[in-house]
């Protein structure tokens, strides 16, 4: 299947409408789109960005691309989508997708309504397994009632609409509690915007960037005269004495900017608040929680055969496994390089083999690096880029994975950096020792899954990139030493906060 749509995600913003000046709101992925819980014995309904305070959903606006994600595939397991072949547009482009919260609620179940659609088309709302297999929650078309388990985050969620226009999506929610029956509602806006142009398009981007840069600026201030006042050798000295071992809860790897010196680092997000660490002080720890069965399907070949066991740290967040990412957004490197990223795989010491691969909303893997092809491979990635995939792992056993990051200053200089970063997969893996690192308490349930990702790319490109990150064909982000485009068949892929391209194929229903 063609895999070709590439959108803009700097619009899937959310804008607060209500209560003085609109300010940005973190973006649908990564979102609690539907927080519930229980308080002074009312439910309630909210929405919660990424490392927000709820709100009501009323207060916020919704706004897709104003590009189709894709099409709906040929594949049955997607029928409810409808004819296939048909546009989509989709709140959730980036990684990770958005969760349904009911850590809120301690026991019981949850019952989740579509009480009314209005606009211009259809809604369907679905999860997606970390093998990227759908399950259909509500669909304006069908199936409008749907039940969630207690004290879980649901991840993996993904929002499709078939037309452009404004939606008024009505969603309702209702617990038994002894012999009263909670219920709340809660009116979401979801605004398909059409496409108008490159030039429209890059004026809503730019309007997004605006937005974010208002909500975050105050933010960004403290955290500059804070480094600023910093002695250079700040983030080491804040991480903790000897090696942490983390085996559960958030990290990202991503460099820094000092001058003309670039460092790699890891951004410990189990600590309150979040610790930068060097490589050589971290081992992240890969339990058998992760130890999965490779499925059938040609498409996962590049795992193993059907029914292999492997170690998988998957794209969206589960409890009592690691979820490592990968960052550009540390302002030191927002405002001091420009182009992307450069990220090289160069050496892979282990037992077994390594892939990195992102699913797509429909199911279907894009490997960005695998150690059974020549090393090094390389990808490039946009300034203020936040992305996950899935960290395969063939054996257990201890891993290092030798990686380099190389970008350019505002000023034209070329800096670069190079760190081992070290995996312990496997129970019996040695650690070598150091402080169990876990999670905040925040962790989602054992539902949460694969999330955002692209196209069908096989992972078959080898080495020899220019490293640039920029190959021929306008391709934003390359892998192993090719342009992007040569494995998404056509469509560039750029993962990133602020402005980002993705190349995925989606398919959607019929109109009507």
């Amino acid at each position: 299947m063609t895999r070709i749509a590439a959108l803009a995600t700097a619009s899937l913003a959310v804008v607060l409408t209500a209560g003085g000046p609109a300010l940005a709101a973190p973006p649908a992925d990564g979102a609690d789109l539907i927080a519930l819980s229980v308080e002074s014995g009312q439910l309630r309904m909210s929405f919660r960005g990424p490392g927000q305070a709820a709100t009501d959903p009323q207060s916020v606006r919704l706004t897709t691309s104003g590009t189709p994600t894709g099409v709906i595939p040929d594949d049955p397991a997607f029928g409810f989508l409808g004819r296939p072949g048909a546009p989509v547009w989709s709140l959730q482009e980036g990684s990770p997708f958005s969760t349904l919260d009911t850590t809120g609620i301690d026991e019981g179940t949850v019952a989740l309504e579509l009480a009314d659609v209005d606009g211009p088309g259809s809604f369907a709302a679905y999860t997606l397994s970390p093998w990227g297999r759908p399950t259909l929650l509500l669909d304006s078309d069908d199936r409008t009632r749907a039940t969630l388990p207690a004290g879980q985050r649901l991840g993996g969620v993904v929002w499709l609409f078939d037309a452009t226009g404004e939606y008024r999506v009505t969603v309702r929610a209702s617990k038994r509690s002894g012999s009263r029956t909670l219920k709340d509602e809660a009116l979401y806006t979801v605004s398909v915007p059409a496409a108008a142009g490159q030039k429209q398009t890059a004026t809503r981007q730019k309007q997004a960037a605006t937005q974010q840069k208002q909500a975050t600026g105050e933010q960004k201030q403290t955290a500059k005269a804070a480094a600023e006042q910093a002695p250079a050798s700040a983030p080491k000295a804040a991480a903790a004495a000897g090696r942490k071992v983390i085996s559960d809860g958030h990290v990202d790897m991503g460099p820094q900017l000092s001058g003309n010196k670039l460092t790699i680092r890891i951004k410990d997000d189990t600590t309150t608040p979040a610790t930068w660490r060097e490589l050589s002080d971290v081992t992240l720890k890969v339990t058998d929680k992760a130890r999965i069965d490779v499925p059938a399907g040609a498409g996962y070949a590049f795992l193993g055969k059907a029914g292999e066991k492997v170690h998988l740290l998957p794209q969206s967040q589960q409890s009592g496994i690691v979820w490592p990412g990968w960052n550009t957004q540390h302002e030191s490197v927002v405002k001091g390089t420009r182009g992307n990223v450069v990220w090289r795989l160069k050496q892979v010491d282990g037992p077994g083999e390594f892939k990195l691969f992102l699913t797509g909303s429909f199911g279907t893997p894009e490997v960005l690096f695998d150690s059974a092809k020549k090393l090094p491979q390389q990808l490039g990635i946009a300034p203020n880029t936040h992305a996950h995939g899935n960290w395969a792992f063939t054996e257990a056993g201890v891993y290092k994975l030798t990686v380099e990051m190389t970008a350019t200053t505002t000023a034209g200089t070329s800096v670069s950096d190079t760190k081992t970063l070290t995996l312990a997969v496997g129970d019996a893996a040695n650690t070598g020792g150091g402080d169990t690192g876990g999670g905040n308490g925040a962790e989602p349930g054992p539902s949460a899954s694969a999330g955002a990702g692209s196209g069908t790319g096989n992972g078959s490109g080898e080495g020899g990139g220019d490293g640039s990150g920029n190959g021929g064909g306008g391709g934003d982000l390359a892998m192993t030493g090719m342009n992007i485009v040569s494995i998404a068949g056509g469509g560039a892929l750029l993962i990133a906060a602020g402005a980002a391209t993705v190349a995925l194929s989606r398919r959607r229903k019929e109109n009507g």
